[in-house]
């Protein structure tokens, strides 16, 4: 399972913070004013690059939000991934959201997409001719009760390629770090039709903490489970 310590600013922002705060050393020697705007960056880089500690909730079944955002839609869509019924959560992050991922629930990363660029939904719509390529990044975690849960990210060209830190066949835990999302981004989960959807539309959510779905498991589902 992978490991992970929070400290409490991301080691992704740490090569461009110190470069920046060196800078800002070096031209204090020489005046104070021109070495302003390099301290005002720096206090802008700690506030984008933060990664505060979240505390999973203790509910095994939960489905936690996997970034920080506002829900954008909650509809029942078809799976294209796993080839089946589903209901797609939708999350949007804002520019200064927290950048890291989580992992909406614990299990066993079955198998990883890389989708080829495609235009951004207003363009397929016929809305835009100048939207850019996307890629879509995919991730199919399989719990030990055998659910299925598929975690979508999109990283347009006018952003970062996202960082993925967990590789199929790995475990990963419920609410654990494993990801990130520079200037944020849209991020899809899809989980089994008969889920329990605990959100809606324009709730802010927060990643690794709030609940966005529970899994509903039958009496005999729990019984098959208990006796494997």
């Amino acid at each position: 399972m992978l490991a992970y310590r929070y400290p409490i600013i991301a080691r992704e922002g740490w090569f461009w913070i110190g470069i920046v705060i060196i800078t800002a050393a070096l031209l204090q020697f020489l005046n104070d004013f021109i070495s302003l705007p390099l301290w005002i960056l720096v206090l802008v880089l700690l506030f984008l690059f933060r990664d505060p500690f979240r505390k999973v909730p203790a509910s095994p079944l939960a489905i936690v939000c996997p970034v920080d955002g506002r829900i954008v839609s909650v509809n029942k869509v078809h799976d294209g991934y796993l080839d089946r019924e589903a209901v797609c959560v939708t999350i949007l992050m804002g520019l200064t959201s927290v950048y890291s991922a989580h992992s909406p629930m614990e299990g066993k990363i079955i198998e990883q997409w890389l989708q080829a660029p495609r235009k951004i939904r207003a363009q397929e719509q016929g809305k835009s001719s100048s939207a850019p390529d996307i890629k879509t990044y995919a991730q199919w975690i399989q719990s030990d009760e055998k659910d299925d849960v598929v975690l979508v990210m999109e990283a347009s060209t006018l952003r970062p390629r996202p960082r993925c830190y967990a590789h199929s066949g790995e475990r990963i835990g419920q609410g654990q770090r494993c990801g990130y999302l520079r200037f944020g981004t849209r991020v899809d989960v899809l989980v089994p039709e008969s889920t329990r959807i605990e959100v809606k539309v324009g709730d802010k959510v927060r990643a690794g903490t709030d609940i966005i779905a529970t899994l509903i498991h039958s009496a005999a589902t729990q019984l098959q489970t208990q006796e494997t």
